[in-house]
């Protein structure tokens, strides 16, 4: 049987499309050179231009920089339907998210799960304003893939937890405003079940980076460390002891963030590209070969990001998988190695 959609939702393609057409200048459509290239919010955020400047600020008046989060954390309470056409519409577009965040894609999920109504209060209506940049403090020198072992501490100090220890690879920590981050709790208890999730200000006193170039003299990677840093009890998220069930959660959203799942890059259609560049014969590309390996690749994008729907629809029912995320991460990048 087809399926019919709805004429609301057919009104809101409408109504979306028009008001992107209006409100996205036309450098916010153009391909990202560099991840510096996009606005990452932060207690220094500086735009790199006036375009950059008025599309943040259009979005986040329209409350479609996180349209699918609820009003009171600064979303629009977007329907997930109502999200997928204003995705589509940004893509159709070539329209560049407006703020580019760890805190959207990584970090604000958790929060959605495991924090207090109040920690969800103070910190998303701060992710979707761009107020905080920040960065991911898990591997450690003798903790990467073997992440449990882990051994930075948080000792209870009564109104606070002091943390030492290190984290390396913690992408732009030498220009984030605030780390979430898993610290070891229990010393006793098995590897897994003693580690917490907390909230770190990068400005407290003790915490310092260090960045690490890569053979090509440019990184995003730093080392970062923590001498006897006071964090406040508040800013533990979830149970004590109990980060690592939040860590898995949240590395389910990384997976999907690095293998461009459900997000919205300025990528034309690989046909739009070839047809640009290459030799063409009444609007057809010349190549017969060429063309067959195009329609192939972009029947397996609509598949996928069918697929990708199919499944977060399900997990809105309690059927959730982490080994999917796996999955979907490895497809993502197959694919987008396969555009390039």
């Amino acid at each position: 049987m087809e399926t019919k959609i709805s004429v609301s939702l057919n009104d809101f393609r409408t109504e979306t499309r028009a008001w992107l057409e209006a409100n996205c200048p036309d450098s916010m459509r153009q391909p990202v050179k560099d991840p510096f290239d996009l606005f990452w919010g932060g207690r220094n955020a500086k735009f790199i231009s006036e375009d950059q400047r008025l599309w943040f600020e259009r979005m986040l008046e329209k409350r479609w920089v996180v349209p699918y989060w609820d009003v009171k954390y600064g979303g629009a309470g977007l329907s997930p339907d109502e999200n997928n056409v204003l995705t589509q519409e940004m893509t159709r577009l070539g329209c560049r998210k407006p703020l580019y965040s760890f805190g959207i894609s990584m970090l604000g999920p958790a929060l959605l799960k495991f924090a207090t109504e109040d920690q969800k209060l103070h910190y998303l209506p701060q992710i979707v304003e761009g107020k905080i940049w920040w960065c991911q403090g898990y591997s450690e020198p003798n903790a990467g893939s073997d992440l449990a072992s882990l051994q930075t501490k948080a000792i209870d100090k009564g109104d606070h937890y002091e943390i030492t220890g290190s984290k390396v690879w913690t992408s732009y920590a030498d220009k984030s405003d605030w780390i979430f981050c898993l610290v070891r709790t229990d010393f006793e208890a098995t590897k897994h079940n003693g580690i917490s999730f907390i909230l770190i200000d990068m400005a407290s006193k003790g915490v310092s980076t260090r960045p690490i170039k890569l053979i090509s003299g440019k990184s995003p990677f730093c080392e970062t460390f923590f001498d006897e840093v006071k964090v406040p009890k508040e800013n533990l998220i979830g149970n004590l002891n109990e980060g690592w069930t939040i860590a898995k959660h949240l590395l389910t959203h990384e997976r999907q963030m690095i293998g461009g799942i459900g997000e919205t890059d300025v990528k034309k259609e690989v046909h739009s590209i070839a047809l640009e560049n290459l030799p063409v014969n009444n609007g057809v590309i010349s190549d017969g070969i060429l063309r067959n390996q195009i329609s192939d690749f972009e029947m397996d994008e609509e598949i996928f990001d069918l697929t990708i729907q199919r499944v977060t629809d399900e997990a809105k029912t309690g059927n959730n998988s982490g080994a999917l995320s796996s999955f979907f991460k490895f497809y993502a990048t197959e694919l987008n190695i396969s555009r390039l």
